[in-house]
This record gives C-alpha cells, sequence and structure tokens, in this order.
C-alpha cells in the first residue's frame, strides 16, 4: 500500500479535525459530552442499590394549606377570629387578617393513627404508606421562582428539572416511551415548561408533555392518511440514509443520539394510543380512580395513566393540577371553596394510585411525592384566605424505600414554622436521589468548567423518612 502523503492526509482527516474540535467545545459549554450513551435513555445502573426504579410526583401547583390537611393545630381553632398572637413574616400581598382555624376536622387513620383532615378521606386510608414531612420549608414566597426551585433546586430559569438528572443518571426501562413524561390536566404552572426544561443537560432529557385526552402528543398519526405500508417504507429509507452516513463518516454520539430520538418517535405511534387507551382496563378499576364522575375524571385519568406508565418502565412521570375555574391551591379567598373543589378533583385518584400500585406489587419500587411549592399562613388573608407561607408546610412520601405512617419534623402551635428537623428542597432531592442509587454529590455533570448537580452544594438525606 503507497503511503499517504502529507497533503492527502491533511485532506482526508480535515473534517475529523474539525468534528474533533466541534465536539470539544460543544462538551465544554454542556451540550454534549464525551461519555453520553448514543442512546440517551439506554438503561443505566445506580450507583448502589436503589430502593427505586420510577418517580411519580403528584404537583399540586399554587401551595396546600398545611394545617388544612396534614398538620392539624388545636391553637388555631383556640384564637379562630382573634388578632395573631405571634410575630408576622411580610407576605405576598400583607394583607393580614385575624387568626384562621381550620374548617376541616382532622381523623386518625391507620395503624399508625395519622391525622389527615376531612379534605382528604381516601388519601387518609391510605395513611400507613405515608411517610409526612410536616417541616418542609421553601426559599422563595412566590409561585414562579418556588416553582422553578422546587423543581430544579434554583429559583432561576433554565436550570435542569429533577425530571432530567433522573432519566440523565438512569436512563429509562420504556423503549416506546420518553424517560420523563409531564401528565398535563389543563394548566401549566406558573413558571411555564422551563419547569421541566433540561437546562444544560442534553435535550433528550427534558420532560415531554402530554395532554389529557385520548390525543395525548401531537402529530402521531402519520400526515394525509398514507398507510402503514408507505410510512415504513419511507422508515426504511431513513434507515439505510442513517447507514450510509455512519458508514461515511464514522462513529458519531450526536448523530447516533438523533437517531435514537426518530426510532423513538416512531415507537411512540403504536405505544401512546395503546397507552392513552383505558379500555382494557376493567369497570372496577377505572371507576377507583374515578372515570365514573365528572369531578374526578381529569386526574383520575392521570394518575391511571402514570401507573400504567409506570409499569411500562417509564423513570419519571410528573401530574399537573387541573384547572376548577379558580387558581389551583392558591386561595387568597374563599378558602374553604377552593380548598374542596381541589381536593375532591384529586383525593380519590390519587389514593387509588397507591393503592393499585400496592396491589400489582409496585408501590415498593415505585416513589411517589406529594405536595406543592410552599404552604400558607395560619392567619387570614382578608376574611376568609390564606397567603403563601415558605416559613413551613406538609409534603408526604410513599413507596420506594420509605417508611410508611411515620410523620417527619415538626412546625411551631401555629403550623407557621419549621421549629424541627427542617427539611429543604434540596434535602428532598437529595432524599429522592437516594432512593433512586445515587449520592446526590456524586451525579454530576460538567457545564462552565463546574461540576454541577440537582443540590448544587447544599442537601443532606432525609433518614427519618427511610424504612
Amino acid at each position: 500500500m503507497q503511503p499517504l502523503s502529507r497533503r492527502d492526509m491533511l485532506t482526508r482527516t480535515a473534517n475529523g479535525f474539525g468534528a474533533a474540535a466541534l465536539a470539544a467545545l460543544l462538551a465544554d459549554d454542556g451540550r454534549a459530552s464525551a461519555a453520553e450513551t448514543p442512546d440517551p435513555f439506554a438503561p443505566k445502573k445506580p450507583q448502589f442499590p436503589a430502593k427505586a426504579k420510577s418517580v411519580i410526583v403528584l404537583f399540586m401547583d399554587g401551595g396546600v394549606s398545611q394545617v388544612d390537611s396534614f398538620d392539624p393545630k388545636p391553637m388555631l381553632d383556640k384564637f379562630n377570629g382573634k388578632p395573631f398572637p405571634s410575630k408576622v413574616e411580610p407576605t405576598q400581598f400583607n394583607n393580614i387578617g385575624n387568626t384562621l382555624g381550620s374548617p376541616w376536622k382532622f381523623k386518625k387513620y391507620g395503624q399508625s393513627g395519622l391525622p389527615v383532615s376531612d379534605l382528604f378521606p381516601n388519601i387518609g386510608a391510605c395513611a400507613d404508606d405515608l411517610a409526612v414531612i410536616r417541616s418542609m420549608v421553601a426559599n422563595f414566597p412566590e409561585h414562579t421562582n418556588a416553582n422553578y426551585f422546587y423543581h430544579s433546586g434554583s429559583g432561576l430559569q433554565g436550570r435542569p428539572s429533577m425530571g432530567s438528572w433522573v432519566t440523565y443518571g438512569l436512563g429509562s426501562e420504556c423503549r416506546d416511551l420518553p424517560g420523563f413524561v409531564v401528565l398535563g390536566s389543563g394548566m401549566v404552572p406558573p413558571g411555564g415548561i422551563d419547569c421541566f426544561g433540561s437546562g444544560f443537560l442534553p435535550a433528550a432529557y427534558q420532560g415531554s408533555m402530554f395532554r389529557n385526552g385520548a390525543h395525548p402528543v401531537s402529530d402521531l398519526t402519520p400526515a394525509g392518511g398514507q398507510s402503514a405500508k408507505t410510512t415504513a417504507a419511507k422508515r426504511d429509507l431513513l434507515r439505510s440514509l442513517d447507514k450510509m452516513a455512519k458508514e461515511r463518516f464514522g462513529e458519531n454520539d450526536a448523530f447516533e443520539a438523533a437517531v435514537a430520538n426518530y426510532e423513538l418517535s416512531f415507537r411512540m405511534q403504536t405505544a401512546v394510543p395503546d397507552l392513552a387507551d383505558l379500555s382494557k382496563e376493567t369497570e372496577a378499576t377505572k371507576s377507583m380512580y374515578g372515570l365514573d364522575a365528572k369531578e374526578t375524571e381529569v386526574f383520575g385519568r392521570q394518575c391511571l395513566i402514570a401507573r400504567r406508565m409506570v409499569e411500562k418502565g417509564v423513570r419519571f412521570v410528573e401530574l399537573l393540577c387541573q384547572n376548577l375555574g379558580h387558581d389551583r391551591w392558591d386561595q387568597h379567598s374563599n378558602l374553604k371553596k377552593g380548598h374542596e373543589d381541589n381536593a375532591r378533583a384529586v383525593d380519590k385518584p390519587i389514593a387509588a394510585l397507591l393503592k393499585d400500585l400496592k396491589q400489582r406489587k409496585l408501590l415498593d419500587s415505585t416513589l411517589v411525592v406529594w405536595g406543592g411549592e410552599f404552604g400558607r399562613t395560619p392567619m387570614a388573608q382578608g376574611s376568609d384566605g390564606r397567603d403563601h407561607n415558605p416559613h413551613g408546610f406538609s409534603m408526604w412520601l410513599a413507596g420506594g424505600g420509605t417508611k410508611g405512617g411515620t410523620v417527619y419534623g415538626e412546625t411551631d402551635e401555629f403550623g407557621y414554622h419549621a421549629i424541627k428537623d427542617k427539611v429543604e428542597v434540596h434535602d428532598l432531592h437529595a432524599t429522592m436521589l437516594h432512593l433512586l442509587g445515587f449520592d446526590h454529590t456524586k451525579l454530576t455533570y460538567r457545564f462552565g468548567g463546574r461540576d454541577m448537580r440537582l443540590t448544587d452544594v447544599h442537601g443532606e438525606v432525609v433518614k427519618g423518612v427511610l424504612a
């Protein structure tokens, strides 16, 4: 074989030099990584044995009142209608009324005797599966920044969502659906879809929005009513062109990832309609989720689809609340009607989800997270509402290696400030990642010259909620 001249060698490898330089620039800018696998959703092993394999987040957008749900405070009843007897922090609207007792009674449920208000009787029946955190705190008192912070650990727009970090770390066990799915119920939280974005992580890890109803994803049906034969022929042509490009230009992670995304889109044409078709579910199951009642049909459908998704191996699913004609859980006035409407829409479906996961032996491997971006004040806003309260509020976890029937943390006698075992959002994220088999300090991505992580430089695992 005749050796190449220097001129021939440079001519033949010029594109290679350019590609190498481009890859280095992209990696330094956080848009590509040499460590990335060609298929971004290929299943990956956790750092240590995991309790949970999937996550379902039930996001109660707007801020549920902790003292009206999972944190009973008799002192509120004692001082109801009287000036609030303690120092009042600055609030969102500074419209401070008198102390406001809860309009709902609390009952103790299960063997654990966990107290739950009459807003959530069905969830209360699952009390022995809940690990209630009463000492959550948030860094922001306003919805948009608090939503970014809840989802990404940063109050800034454009950081990777927790769902993106989970799929970046673990990939997905489902080959026919995205690894991170957001099930919309007709309303997107303040902050918009950036709450579910991938930020500086590769774009493949951003959340995929599914609408409610029989057609959750647009453009899955081939245009012009083309036949399955024509569709298959087009796909075969694309495969042959991809093969030619690969043979000509060699291995390339970005190219392989793009091909993998096109292949996923093709598989979704079959998988998504099948996922949304609930006709194979029994009538008893559909009734359990509330699909036979107007007030529970929307969220019940989403909960049932979430169960079907984790059954198929989807890694991270987030559910959003529906529009009920008022501002989500954000009851600055008319607390009683607003919270009752919202609770009625989600209580039965969420309880059904927990019971269904449990009877299918999926709850042990599925971490369910319930809560909003902050809580609400123990004193009234005006006469019959509650303002934002980031100083102490409630969330709960279930399944996935958590300790059911437990209460962690404590607020003061009025349910205003967390006073014992305070839990920050970074701690919540660290705990979620721990249950998925990750040391949160070691799940990192190089960006801007720094190893970035979901918990930034913060976060401690909340061991008190672990089984």
